[in-house]
């Protein structure tokens, strides 16, 4: 199975989509800006369909789907045409469901006793998530010795000051984040700023 990593560039954006009709145009803004990778979090209704709607007519965008609690949710996200699939955190079903869906997917972990679970099966890509109340980069800092193998897409409370910090750890693949998302751009279908605000994201490095 191939890895969430190589898929998504290293800032991917989190989406709340609360309106289908967003969906589209959203996901072009972004990808002009060079955030390719797409979050849409099942935190609404109009989730699903807005992944689905992406995958149709944004074919440079690479869609996946976020906040997934049940395997229920994994079978939905796929079947809508998500390429990556990631989660708050993890349960023994969850995880072989995602595992068994055959995309990439990161589970979420806050603890280095859940993580070491999930390289006990196998799993070495990881959420960390919420990031900054979970300890931040000096916890993922600690845990790059003890467990070489987990690598992190920390995700909860960063923005683009924080991003090139995270991105800076030798076990950290991406970072997600919703600071490119302003809530006056989305409630203003202001697609030129979420644009602006990607390509300055985009050119984040460590």
């Amino acid at each position: 199975m191939s890895s969430v990593f190589g898929l998504v560039p290293a800032v991917v954006p989190v989406v709340v989509l609360e309106d289908v009709e967003d969906a589209v145009p959203l996901a072009e803004a972004l990808v002009a800006g060079g955030l390719t990778a797409i979050e849409v979090t099942l935190r609404t209704p109009a989730a699903l369909e807005a992944i689905r709607t992406i995958a149709e007519a944004v074919p440079d965008a690479v869609v996946g789907a976020g906040t997934l609690l049940t395997p229920d949710h994994v079978a939905e996200a796929k079947a809508a045409g998500a390429r990556f699939l990631v989660s708050p955190g993890w349960t023994d079903r969850l995880l072989d469901a995602m595992r068994g869906s055959g995309l990439p997917f990161l589970p979420g972990v806050s603890t280095a006793s859940e993580a070491l679970g999930l390289l006990e099966r196998g799993v070495t890509d990881m959420k960390f998530f919420p990031a900054e109340a979970a300890g931040g980069t000096a916890y993922l800092r600690s845990l790059a010795s003890p467990l070489p193998q987990a690598r992190f897409c920390p995700t909860g409370g960063i923005d683009a000051d924080r991003a090139p910090d995270y991105l800076a750890l030798p076990n950290v693949g991406c970072v997600g984040g919703t600071w490119m998302l302003p809530k006056s751009a989305l409630q203003d279908r202001d697609w030129g700023q979420v644009t602006a605000l990607a390509r300055k994201a985009a050119a984040i490095t460590a």
